[in-house]
């Protein structure tokens, strides 16, 4: 009964779900240096008690964002678990859910910050997997940027399972 219950939840596919912008990250027009962090309703029935996180940032000046993401699609396949990428639109709707900002910087403090989350990526020690419970999974990426980078001062979502994974 309830595997009826969990796969009937939605009538949602992937395929055809919302992409567009929610309208809430900081334009590209804005010279200035922007660190956002993400959180939307996981896929599917997921959504339910979980949250699917990720983190953008702009430098100063520049013209797009960087997208920082965890995702367990084609892992098995050979494909990273964190892929970043570049943008206009950050805050992106995760198939079908409107995100929710939860953390921003901008300005000098993240001009300085930039730098250091750039850095603290490229030492991810979970890039090539993804475990949906207990992680790692998306919600360790941006919790585990937080830790290296204690200065952004970031408090993960509650429904952020896996942001704890690797403590």
């Amino acid at each position: 009964m309830l595997f009826w219950v969990l796969v009937g939840c939605t009538s949602t596919d992937w395929r055809t779900a919302s992409r567009e912008s929610a309208g809430i990250a900081q334009p590209v027009s804005e010279p200035g240096a922007v660190i956002e962090f993400y959180a939307a309703d996981a896929f599917s029935w997921r959504g339910w008690f979980a949250v699917h996180t990720w983190l953008a940032i702009k430098e100063q000046g520049a013209q797009q964002y960087t997208v920082y993401e965890v995702v367990g699609w084609g892992v098995d396949q050979g494909r990273p678990a964190l892929r970043s990428y570049k943008t206009s639109t950050p805050d992106r709707y995760w198939y079908g859910a409107k995100p929710d900002k939860f953390h921003m910087v901008s300005g000098a403090k993240a001009a300085e910050l930039i730098p250091k989350i750039q850095a603290a990526a490229k030492q991810y020690p979970w890039v090539n997997e993804y475990t949906l419970f207990p992680g790692p999974n998306s919600n360790t990426f941006p919790a585990w940027i937080g830790r290296q980078v204690p200065e952004l001062e970031l408090a993960m979502p509650f429904s952020a399972i896996g942001s704890g994974y690797g403590d």
